[in-house]
């Protein structure tokens, strides 16, 4: 069955970095789009970052632009967020989903869910 499995989450303090990975299994990553969403305490989800099958097409929310850096690696079936001059406003938990529906930064776009993984910044 489908699995997405987030990791890396932490606490930190502002200015700080955090690499998030999500490991994927159960379906053909390398033909799906990626994407890292994120959900804070009291607000509805948002869409931080996705990419598509290829890695060739990117595209950031404007909070995250300049910030973070998200890549994927097609043999290690892996998805990474490299998150740099984090922010307390960036403490939210963050999940991985993987869509069939082209990229952005849509939830509808997205068939399959992590479960999340916590980043505190303080």
């Amino acid at each position: 069955h489908v699995q997405l499995v987030e990791s890396g989450g932490g606490s930190v303090q502002a200015g700080g970095s955090l690499r998030l990975s999500c490991a994927a299994s159960g379906y053909s990553y390398s033909s799906y789009c990626m994407g890292w969403f994120r959900q804070a305490p009291g607000k509805e989800r948002e869409g931080v970052a996705t990419i598509d099958s290829g890695g060739g097409s990117i595209s950031y929310a404007d909070f995250a632009k300049a910030r973070f850096v998200i890549s994927r690696d097609n043999v290690k079936r892996t998805l990474s967020l490299q998150m740099d001059s984090l922010k307390p406003e960036d403490t939210a938990v963050y999940y991985c989903a993987a869509g069939s529906v082209g990229v952005g930064l849509d939830e509808w776009r997205y068939d399959y869910w992590g479960q999340g993984t916590q980043v505190t910044v303080s």
